[in-house]
């Protein structure tokens, strides 16, 4: 009788959560309506994803470029991320899940940045899984920020290395990205924690995020598991 053999599990998986608007548009709801489902399957997502033993959950809430959206939209979407990191606090901390932020805070709402603060804060010690949200994220302003570090930081130009950007990084310590899965049929990184996905796999899903389901994590870590990695060996 053969043994089953557990699937490998990816340390670090990120989603861009894309086709909240276009699922909202094909069932005749306002674009709003998309991100509160959209919420609903975050939730879902995460959970299963720690339960699979995940160890790093990244979503791209908001990246630099969504600011160019109509204005009622993002002010939605800030309304949503208050309510969105103010329930998974609870979660969080229930499940003993740390929450971290990766992005500029200048430009959010001092209530945005209260939500992001007292989340990190709250779930510091917490170490049974990390979820990183990507907030006023663009991966090009990331590097950027952590050279203009190493030059703040006294560097010479023989020393901006890569090991110098890196440790410069949002939250350097998050280690790189072993699978990145994308919703909604785009076939684009979309300015997406470019340097931690340097070797990442990718995978794309046809599917509108507030279409996903927890079984669709299991067919995630799956798709992962047969693939071959390479890191340019």
């Amino acid at each position: 009788m053969s043994e089953s053999v557990t699937p490998a599990v990816p340390v670090h998986i990120g989603f861009i959560m894309d086709g909240n608007r276009r699922w909202a548009r094909e069932h005749g709801l306002p674009a709003y309506e998309g991100h509160k489902f959209g919420y609903e399957k975050f939730v879902e997502v995460v959970e299963e994803c720690f339960a699979r033993g995940v160890q790093y959950v990244t979503f791209y809430a908001f990246s630099t470029e969504n600011w160019k959206r109509d204005d009622q939209e993002v002010s939605y979407l800030m309304q949503v991320l208050v309510m969105a990191i103010n329930k998974q606090l609870k979660r969080s901390i229930k499940n003993g899940i740390r929450v971290r932020f990766l992005g500029r805070r200048d430009m959010v709402e001092p209530k945005v940045r209260k939500a992001i603060e007292k989340a990190e804060a709250a779930t510091q010690g917490l170490t049974k899984g990390t979820l990183c949200i990507c907030l006023d994220y663009g991966g090009k302003q990331e590097i950027a920020d952590a050279a203009k570090k190493c030059v703040e930081d006294g560097l010479s130009a023989g020393e901006i290395t890569p090991e110098a950007i890196a440790a410069r990084l949002y939250q350097p310590d998050v280690p790189p990205i072993d699978l990145l899965v994308r919703t909604s049929g785009e076939q684009r990184i979309s300015n997406f924690m470019l340097w931690r996905i340097e070797y990442s796999e990718l995978l794309f899903l046809e599917k509108h995020w507030p279409e996903m389901t927890k079984d669709d994590v299991t067919d995630i870590i799956e798709v992962y598991d047969q693939r071959s990695r390479r890191f340019g060996g």
